[in-house]
């Protein structure tokens, strides 16, 4: 194990508990260390935060949120975060030492992997990116340096969900470089992801793997940030054409540039990966009649173990945590007793190690052929006979009769029953009893559940209730608010809800009245509401008016000029609405007064008094006549008016009349 002499982490002891013993790595964002747990008394691997970035106040809640949540992740195909703390200025992971090599390491030895190969190593991936996806964890910065390939034969993910703590820095060169080759469109143009994002990064995996190279290349980031987003990524077999038109499909489904046409998370990226496989293997057996024997990982031999440690080449803060020396594969040949053939390809280095495990096993297969002897009957039993243990799928969102063809086909007699879901559609599968990956006899009862939609509760009265407690008294009653519009309302208090809607858009009151009306648990309820009355605005200047009308949400706009006897010229005589409901927003149409309409005064010389008096009343003028005038006034004539008849004034101005005897 070479560390350099001059590093003064090495030797010291962090948090009282881990003894720093070696350096493994050094990147960007951190440096990986070799420790002992002095508590328990094992070898663990700890990254400690380089100080710029343990000094960020931002950068270390991100760091501490995301290790929680990756340190509740538990699989085996996921690396084990331990601990994380904070110990004076550093800032530090402790995580699972797994002695070993990378992905990358693998590719950049061998170059391409055999499709078994590839397989093997994409159900290890998905299988944890499916457990992390169903926590709700992303990984965000999937690629072949953060694959583990343990000498033990475990392949796991490493820095699960620490790549969003990382994202607020900026790195540079070929760590960029190598990160930018897996990143999923929607990162490189919104920044935005999501589990289909760690999905495209495992297809562009996946196409390495099978090609020795990557679809996007270039000799600066954005030139291959400009493929990933503008590109649809080929076909392996393009480049490779042993590739089977399977894997073809599987990584174009992958890498789809929209991430609706991709698997939906790692789960269901891993069970179309199987049944591809099963596909292959079906096929090739068909063809040959032989099947593929697949080899479970074992521990390895002290030797072959020894052969096939090896450390992990500095690759920044997602380098792989493993032993920090690699020892060189044998290339002379050992003496004839003990002869074997360094391997030249992965293939090669697997069989070997099969070998090996093998030949540790010859000694025990009698007593297994024994023990298969003896339990053949007991496996029957349990196998295929009455005590089969049996598996419940999962069949909620699938159509009754699809889900129940399944649950039959595997074993267990179904029974259907209706059961109300907030969730779920009408006629689709909500769920069964056992549930899902609970494990029964066969021929056990197993009760299918179909939704009938949400279960039908009845409304409180909300016509008439102030808002606020009728928000209160439909949640209570187990139902949500939708949307809120208003009116203006002559004869209702603002505030007051005059009615409410459903989903559909129709009103749920009955004879003005919601109480007891059914309607659909959780389902939105909609509220109209009075906003009080529009404001009189007569007899206002129009910038009053106008300011009125803006307080309560309306707008105002200038109107026709009438005449008006009652008010006076340049005030507002009303404000019309623009229809029979008038909602906030709404303008309002300002009809302002011209004042009173002119009047001509008509030509009464002459004429009696008795003639001439009704025409000038009519007009609307104020008269001034002399008082005898109206004792006989058949016997009076006009003779001249003041103003003269002809001239144009206001209804209402005062007429003068002159009259003889």
């Amino acid at each position: 194990m070479t560390t350099a002499p001059s590093d003064p982490m090495i030797g010291r002891l962090i948090d009282g508990r881990y003894q720093v013993r070696a350096r493994i790595a050094r990147g960007g964002m951190a440096t990986v260390y070799l420790a002992t747990d002095l508590r328990l008394e094992r070898r663990v691997a700890i990254k400690i935060m380089h100080g710029h970035l343990a000094d960020e106040s931002n950068f270390k809640e991100r760091f501490v949120q995301e290790a929680r949540s990756a340190a509740r992740l538990a699989h085996p195909n996921v690396v084990n975060v331990f601990d994380q703390g904070q110990d004076s200025d550093m800032a530090y992971l402790v995580m699972e030492y797994l002695p070993g090599m990378t992905l990358r390491d693998l590719l950049k030895d061998y170059g391409t992997l055999t499709t078994e190969q590839t397989l093997d190593i994409m159900d290890a991936v998905l299988g944890g990116l499916a457990a992390a996806h169903k926590a709700g964890i992303v990984h965000r910065d999937l690629k072949p340096e953060n694959v583990l390939l343990a000498d033990d034969g475990r392949i796991k993910i490493g820095d699960f969900g620490l790549s969003r703590a990382t994202s607020a820095n900026t790195a540079t060169g070929q760590a960029l470089l190598g990160t930018i080759a897996y990143l999923s469109p929607e990162l490189l143009t919104r920044g935005t992801a999501d589990a289909r994002s760690d999905i495209y990064a495992a297809g562009i995996m996946m196409y390495e793997m099978l090609t020795g190279a990557q679809p996007f290349v270039g000799d600066q980031p954005m030139q291959i940030a400009f493929q990933h987003a503008n590109d649809q990524v080929p076909r392996p077999s393009a480049v490779n054409p042993s590739v089977p038109r399977d894997l073809d499909e599987l990584v174009l489904w992958a890498t789809a540039k929209n991430p609706v046409d991709r698997p939906t998370d790692g789960r269901a990226m891993l069970e179309q990966l199987r049944l591809t496989e099963q596909t292959m293997s079906a096929t090739q057996a068909a063809t040959t009649g032989v099947q593929r024997t697949v080899v479970m990982p074992a521990a390895l031999s002290p030797e072959v173990a020894s052969a096939q440690t090896q450390a992990f080449r500095s690759t920044g803060l997602t380098s792989a945590l493993t032993a920090p020396t690699r020892a060189p594969l044998p290339q002379k040949a050992p003496p004839a007793a003990t002869r074997s053939v360094a391997p030249s390809a992965p293939s090669d280095r697997l069989k070997a190690s099969a070998a090996v495990r093998r030949r540790r096993g010859f000694w025990i297969a009698g007593i297994i052929v024994l023990l298969v002897a003896l339990a053949g009957g007991t496996g029957w039993y349990f196998g295929i006979g009455p005590g089969a243990q049996l598996t419940i799928p999962e069949v909620a969102g699938q159509a009754p009769d699809a889900a129940q063809a399944a649950l039959e086909e595997l074993g267990v007699v179904v029974t259907r029953a209706d059961q109300s879901s907030v969730t779920v559609p009408v006629g689709t599968v909500v769920g069964t009893d056992p549930t899902s990956g609970a494990h029964v006899a066969r021929d056990s009862n197993v009760t299918l559940f179909v939704s009938t939609g949400p279960a039908q509760l009845a409304l409180p009265q909300l016509i008439g209730a102030d808002q606020a407690a009728a928000q209160q008294a439909l949640e209570q009653a187990k139902f949500t608010l939708g949307s809120t519009s208003q009116v203006f309302s002559s004869d209702t208090a603002a505030g007051t809800v005059l009615d409410a809607y459903g989903a559909d858009g129709a009103s749920l009151a009955v004879d003005g009245s919601t109480e007891g009306v059914l309607y659909g648990e959780a389902q939105p309820v909609s509220f109209l509401v009075s906003a009080g009355a529009i404001p009189d605005v007569s007899g206002q200047s129009v910038d009053e008016a106008t300011a009125t009308l803006q307080a309560v949400g309306l707008s105002a706009a200038a109107g026709e000029e009438v005449y008006s006897d009652s008010v006076e010229e340049g005030l507002v005589i009303q404000a019309i609405a623009p229809a029979d409901t008038v909602r906030p927003g709404d303008t309002m149409s300002l009809q302002v007064s011209r004042g009173p309409e002119p009047v001509t005064v008509p030509d009464v010389v002459k004429l009696s008094w008795s003639e001439a008096k009704p025409i000038l009343e009519a007009a609307g003028f104020d008269l001034s006549y002399p008082a005898g005038a109206d004792i006989v006034p058949g016997l009076v004539t006009v003779t001249a008016t003041n103003p003269v008849a002809g001239t144009s004034v206001p209804r209402g101005s005062k007429v003068t009349v002159s009259v003889s005897f």
